[in-house]
């Protein structure tokens, strides 16, 4: 009864819920039977009727050198991006915060804001002037006397070119993530280290910092289920066949695989081993955040 009673007096949220349901439903739950295809050597003319082959798509995928190198890939530059992307907003956060100057803080917030709401085709454009043999940073590493480098078209460098001009683009938010944490941090705890005469690095590293901890840990536990996500966006807007060997993460070699090369069935086992993948790590990663930092969503 007192279910009913509930529904009855919440139908309302229910029915502004009904919209979003039945977008999920559409786009990503029905979509869902075309996994089919990963068991399947998929023929165009013949649909989803196409001869069953198991586990044979998964065989032939894990047997394929470029593979191996693309996992490879996509592990190095997601953690470092993950690491890169907890490590500097931190750092930008607590030097903001010791600004005496609210309305110097809130400038430069807005200054290392703006790159978040750029798309990455409008970055990956600004990025290639900027990046270019004869862009601006190789001049100014020219007029020093260095020698240029070729950041987008190096199987050496374009790694790091993807891992740093993602944080470049993105710490803005995770700063204000963090400021929005420090605001809510006890000044009597200052007040007090005033008294006995802290200094401000060692408020910093003595209060701030442990305070902020609890927030760092459920960032980075809640950023885990992400580790497989390089950032197609970025990488297949910036890189070329030159540097497939250290640029080549699981999403570009997806598309590459499924709609470049037709090769359905291939594809498609490569996404669901990245979705089944990801979902465990997201399963951990909740159960790490409550263990660790008491989040719990459900």
């Amino acid at each position: 009864m007192k279910k009913k009673e509930k529904l009855k007096n919440q139908w309302q949220y229910h029915l502004m819920l009904l919209p979003g349901v039945l977008v999920v439903l559409i786009f990503s739950y029905i979509p869902m039977y075309g996994l089919i295809i990963a068991f399947e050597k998929y023929n165009v003319g013949a649909g989803f009727s196409s001869p069953w082959v198991g586990l044979e798509n998964f065989r032939y995928l894990f047997n394929q050198p470029t593979f191996t190198r693309t996992i490879t890939n996509t592990l190095f530059i997601a953690i470092w991006k993950l690491a890169l992307g907890i490590i500097v907003p931190v750092s930008i956060a607590l030097l903001l915060n010791e600004m005496k100057s609210s309305r110097i803080t809130r400038f430069y917030q807005t200054l290392i804001y703006i790159p978040n709401f750029l798309s990455w085709v409008i970055m990956a454009g600004v990025l290639m002037d900027i990046l270019a043999t004869d862009g601006a940073l190789n001049s100014i590493l020219t007029s020093v006397g260095l020698a240029p480098i070729n950041f987008l078209g190096s199987s050496k460098v374009f790694p790091w070119t993807m891992i740093l001009s993602d944080v470049w683009k993105g710490f803005g938010y995770g700063t204000i993530v963090y400021l929005a944490a420090l605001t809510g941090m006890d000044p009597s705890l200052y007040e007090s280290a005033d008294v006995d005469g802290a200094t401000r690095w060692q408020k910093m590293f003595k209060i701030t910092l442990p305070l902020l901890m609890p927030t760092i840990v459920l960032m980075l536990i809640l950023s885990l289920g992400n580790v497989l996500n390089a950032g197609f966006d970025q990488i297949y807007n910036l890189y070329s066949p030159v540097v497939y060997e250290t640029g080549d993460v699981i999403d570009t070699y997806v598309y590459r695989l499924g709609i470049q090369q037709a090769q359905y069935s291939v594809g498609t086992a490569v996404g669901l081993f990245k979705s089944v993948v990801s979902a465990i790590l997201i399963a951990v990663s909740y159960v790490l955040a409550d263990k660790l930092a008491g989040y719990r969503i459900f």
